[in-house]
């Protein structure tokens, strides 16, 4: 855990703007991070709204699970937008500045966004064991209702997590050093920019990021758990594999996801997201979501 900050007393000036470094400090590569940012995100952005387009005007589309990966396109396009355009703007800029308003913003959708996926997963996870393991009772457990009540709870959930850590870092003082060695807005850095204390912000970061992440994760084993022992019982070799491809792209989904997190975070001193080695961590995270 970062060591807490004692508050500063005296005379200093707020800080009003941060300072982005990006993922370089090499001019010549600026221009070609923002190319392949650019044609990342546009493919993103194409293929999340291809998705969701798709599934809305193909009505044998119209079904939970592709109701449910509609959702998690529009999510990752989100996230995609919260993060991809101000660091494309910051690639061709001299002065690579976010002000403190824009920088909470950021934050702020940043957390409420990976907390939702977690359980985006986890309820197509979900959707799964009940497709798989209840098939006759899978159309009236999931129906309309019931999948909207699932979409509707991680967003919920999500952005309320969100909106209370991002009122712990809005408590902070920020009177020193306004440069954030990163290239977005993110908990940790901000945290070792404050010149207040900075004890509660952390205790609730690491037990909100502990919680959802370990919740929502032990959700998606169980449910595969089951799946699996369902799988084994069939005496179909055809059933057997036609329930494995249905949970195939999820289950991609879930380990990149998570495996990306895993290598981020658990690792020596893994809390530095202000050093290289977490700056690149992170930006493995933007590019497997943005994917």
């Amino acid at each position: 855990m970062l060591a807490p900050k004692k508050m500063v007393r005296g005379n200093y000036s707020m800080v009003t703007e941060f300072i982005l470094l990006g993922l370089t400090d090499r001019p010549e590569l600026q221009p070609l991070l923002f190319v392949l940012f650019l044609v990342i995100y546009l493919i993103t952005v194409g293929g999340n709204l291809g998705m969701m387009v798709l599934i809305r005007i193909d009505s044998r589309l119209h079904t939970p699970m592709y109701f449910f990966l509609a959702s998690l396109s529009c999510l990752d396009l989100c996230y995609s937008t919260n993060v991809t355009p101000k660091m494309l703007v910051n690639f061709l800029s001299e002065k690579k500045s976010i002000s403190y308003a824009a920088c909470l913003v950021q934050c702020y959708f940043f957390i409420a966004m990976v907390i939702t996926e977690y359980y985006m997963l986890a309820v197509m996870a979900y959707d799964r064991y009940m497709a798989i393991c209840n098939p006759l009772l899978y159309s009236s457990k999931m129906s309309k209702g019931a999948c909207v009540r699932l979409i509707a709870g991680p967003y919920i959930y999500g952005f309320l997590s969100g909106l209370m850590e991002t009122m712990w870092t809005y408590r902070l003082t920020f009177c020193g050093s306004n440069i954030i060695n990163h290239f977005y807005c993110a908990d940790p850095p901000l945290i070792r920019l404050s010149c207040s204390d900075t004890f509660i912000k952390e205790t609730s970061m690491f037990v909100v990021a502990g919680f959802n992440l370990s919740n929502s994760l032990l959700i998606i084993l169980i449910s595969y758990l089951f799946i699996l022992i369902a799988i084994l019982r069939m005496r179909s070799a055809e059933g057997r594999r036609k329930a494995f491809s249905t949970c195939g792209s999820h289950l991609v989904a879930v380990t990149v996801f998570y495996g990306t997190l895993f290598g981020m975070y658990f690792r020596p001193f893994t809390l530095d997201l202000s050093e290289a080695g977490q700056k690149k961590c992170a930006f493995k995270v933007e590019i497997v979501l943005s994917l």
